[in-house]
Parts: C-alpha cells; sequence; structure tokens
C-alpha cells in the first residue's frame, strides 16, 4: 500500500516538469503528506491538449457514495481489481490522473517499534504515481474532488519492507493514461506493473515521521535503525 509519502518541490517546478498548468491553487513543499489531506493530482483536460493541476482530497469518495465515510479506506486502489471494483471501474475507464512525488513511505516491525524506510526513484527525482479522481456532492451540493494511487506487487527494493506498492508511471506512457478517450482497460492495465528495481533505493528515517502533525526535511533524512529492546526478538 501506500499510506504516506513526500512531495518536497514547490508548484512551479511541478508544473514545469510534468508540463501541467495550475489555478490560483498553492503548493509547499511537503514530506509527510498523509491520507484525507489535499494533495496535487495531474488531469488531461477534456477537450483541450493540456494537463491542468489541482489539489483534490487523497482518499476516493465514489460519485455515487451516500457519504464519505469511507474514504479514509480508500486511498489505494488495487491494480489488478481496479478495473471491476464498484468503487474504481468508473474512475479507471475514464478518470485516471498522475499523482506528483519525490518519495514515498512505508513501515516495517522492528520489535515494538515502526520503522519508517522512505522510497525513492533515481536518487530523489520527481516521478509520479498512478492514480485515479472522482467527483462527489454532498448533501448540501457541495461538490468535493478525491483521489486514489493506484498499488501493485512489490519489487526486489520494495518488497524487504512491504509486500505491495504504489505504481510508479514510465514518463512515456503519461499520454495514454491521462488520455480520458483511452478506455481499453487492458491497454492501460498493461502500464500498471512493479516499477524497475534497479532505479529505486530505499534507507531508513526517523519515528517523526509517524506522527502526521510533523512534516518538515528532518522526517526524510537519512537515520541509524534503532536496536530493538534487549530481549525482545525482530520481527
Amino acid at each position: 500500500m501506500c499510506g504516506r509519502y513526500r512531495l518536497s518541490r514547490r508548484k512551479q517546478i511541478i508544473e514545469e516538469h510534468f508540463d501541467a498548468v495550475s489555478g490560483e491553487e498553492d503548493w509547499v513543499p511537503r514530506y509527510n503528506i498523509a491520507p484525507t489531506q489535499p494533495i496535487p493530482i495531474i488531469r488531461q483536460h477534456a477537450k483541450e491538449p493540456r494537463r491542468e493541476l489541482s489539489l483534490v482530497r487523497w482518499g476516493l469518495i465514489p460519485w455515487w457514495a451516500k457519504d464519505a465515510s469511507g474514504s479514509a479506506k480508500m486511498i489505494n486502489a488495487r491494480s489488478e481489481t481496479a478495473a471491476t471494483q464498484p468503487a474504481f471501474r468508473d474512475a479507471f475507464k475514464t478518470r485516471r490522473c498522475i499523482i506528483p512525488a519525490d518519495g514515498f513511505y512505508e513501515w516495517q516491525k522492528n520489535g515494538k517499534i515502526r520503522q519508517p524506510h522512505c522510497f525513492e526513484v533515481d536518487g530523489g527525482r520527481l516521478f509520479a504515481f498512478a492514480g485515479l479522481w472522482d467527483r462527489w456532492k454532498d448533501v448540501e451540493g457541495k461538490i468535493v474532488e478525491t483521489c486514489s494511487i493506484l498499488t501493485t506487487a512489490a519489487n526486489a527494493v520494495t518488497s524487504a519492507v512491504h509486500d505491495r506498492m504504489p505504481v510508479i508511471l514510465d514518463q512515456d506512457s503519461f499520454d495514454v493514461w491521462l488520455d480520458p478517450g483511452m478506455n481499453d482497460a487492458a491497454t492501460t492495465s498493461d502500464l500498471l506493473k512493479p516499477y524497475e528495481a534497479h532505479r529505486m533505493r530505499s534507507y531508513p528515517v526517523s519515528t517523526r515521521l509517524n506522527q502526521v502533525q510533523n512534516d518538515d526535511a528532518e522526517c526524510a533524512a537519512p537515520c541509524a535503525v534503532e536496536a530493538p529492546p534487549q530481549g525482545s526478538l525482530f520481527l
């Protein structure tokens, strides 16, 4: 799964890297992004040849949902079943997006300690998760846009910590993935594979990351792994 990630670049750099334009939404570098928070996604304009960057809530609410109570459980969608699962299948057809990032985190049990690890691509460069988005209306008529990150089987780097990983798309597949007119599930599903392990690295980071309120560069800085207390086992 993917439950926390990092996007430590300024909005202008994100826009330039992904050739996207945005409205008035601002973005400051973040090091500990958590579910239900507003995050940047990039979508293809339906009628014009341009990509748009918008802030939406992380945790997908299907357009047909009666309420938003299940959104916190919808931060991830399994790539193997998203095209057929009721919560995601409509979005998988025509509401696909990419989600900029420059690192993500997974946790490993170390005695009683949940030790976070940071995973990066090409030494920390910008990359993009494959995502889905949806538009939901609450009882007062307010429109809420939300998203989910697709996951796949772990590669050789991530499997040391977790059996799943977020789908990271190659840049040359962005156009196909973002195309709202591409509704061939077989074609888009072929893009959802474990990323090349030789282009990734991981390292342990401070347990400060475990607290959502901590959101600074120290959260993503490499650190030494604390030894388990005497008498405990490494799990």
